[in-house]
């Protein structure tokens, strides 16, 4: 699993330096105390995770990571507590407060390749199955329209019905495969080849209308280019 950290002191990425080297399925390609060096790293290559601070100067982790149009697996490793809300809204896999022990670091490392893992084995199918009630329903990825999360439920939204799964949000996404599906919102994932039409605001699939927050328009817009 290809990674990177990006975090402006240097003794924290000489910690993950030093911790991600004792992991055996972790390759640690590049730290960066520049978020923008960064940045053109990962217009050239791709990588599966990211380990990001949050308080940095010039842009925030936050700003940065919503900036990218192709986002990998997210860690933050951070000193502040305040940000965990806004992490769990943006799907992070771990936050890492520091200090943080090797420990807590293999923990949340474990957490990010179990994500991996299953993303790549969703990938090689054509359909998953979603428990409903005390039901597991087979649902091929080009029924799908959109999904929906409230709370600790998602709805599968197909074109001929809706299927309620209790689910995390998370959960329900990583079930999918990765560059068919596209964030609009924190509540919303949609099928990018369902999408009939794309406003300021909002977005028209099936006949259905999906919010877009503005903090998603950018993802939308590269999706779509694709």
């Amino acid at each position: 699993m290809k990674a990177i950290a990006i975090d402006d002191e240097p003794i924290a990425l000489e910690i993950i330096k030093s911790h991600a080297a004792k992991v055996p399925f972790l390759d640690l390609k590049a730290v960066f105390m520049d978020a923008f060096k960064a940045l053109e790293y990962l217009q050239k290559e791709s990588v599966d995770l990211i380990f990001l601070d949050i308080k940095m100067p010039d842009i925030s982790g936050i700003e940065f990571f919503n900036s990218l149009s192709k986002k990998p697996l997210l860690i933050f490793t951070t000193a502040y507590s305040e940000h965990a809300a806004t992490s769990f809204e943006m799907d992070a896999v771990d936050y890492l407060l520091k200090p943080f022990s090797l420990s807590r670091f293999i923990k949340g490392c474990n957490k990010a390749f179990e994500l991996y893992n299953f993303r790549n084995a969703t990938e090689a199918t054509d359909h998953l199955y979603i428990k409903t009630g005390y039901e597991q329903v087979k649902i091929f990825y080009d029924e799908i329209l959109y999904l929906e999360a409230a709370g600790n439920y998602v709805t599968f939204v197909l074109r001929d019905k809706n299927i309620l799964s209790r689910s995390t949000f998370l959960e329900a996404a990583n079930l999918l495969p990765s560059g068919k599906f596209v964030r609009t919102h924190r509540s919303y994932l949609v099928a990018i080849n369902k999408i009939d039409k794309v406003e300021k605001h909002q977005l028209t699939i099936n006949n259905k209308t999906v919010p877009v927050s503005e903090g998603y328009s950018g993802d939308i817009a590269a999706a779509l280019k694709k």
